[in-house]
């Protein structure tokens, strides 16, 4: 069970370090998805590119690990009003309702992964 919760635990990991890695590539995307109350779009994308990252990196980390996937479960948090924005405005990325919905669940079960590693597991 130790190594199955490894590998998830490293996917996750790998899921935010690509995340935080599409900011940077691919920026445009992130800003079109801002809602227009927040400010500083460009240095938000990036800001939330690189705690996706450095979070993602941190997770792997054995003492830092349970303090990183809070700040997982904090910066999805962060993030859920771009995917509600997304959600309300649907022309911005077309696609079927369903997609954007399942992409508003997709973030809860992510917080819930991340929540599975809050926890100080003992071998």
């Amino acid at each position: 069970m130790a190594t199955i919760r490894l590998i998830f635990k490293a996917l996750l990991a790998l899921l935010m370090v690509t995340a935080g890695i599409g900011h940077f590539l691919n920026p445009d995307f992130f800003l079109k998805i801002m809602p227009p109350y927040l400010p500083f779009h460009r240095e938000l994308v990036y800001l939330s590119g690189l705690f996706e990252i450095a979070l993602g990196i941190s997770l792997l980390i054995p003492k830092q690990s349970q303090l990183a996937a809070w700040g997982i479960i904090a910066l999805l948090i962060a993030v859920f009003p771009a995917n509600i924005y997304l959600y309300q405005h649907q022309e911005i990325v077309p696609a079927s309702p369903s997609v954007h919905f399942i992409r508003l669940i997709l973030q809860a079960v992510l917080i819930f992964w991340a929540h599975c590693y809050t926890k100080k597991r003992t071998p």
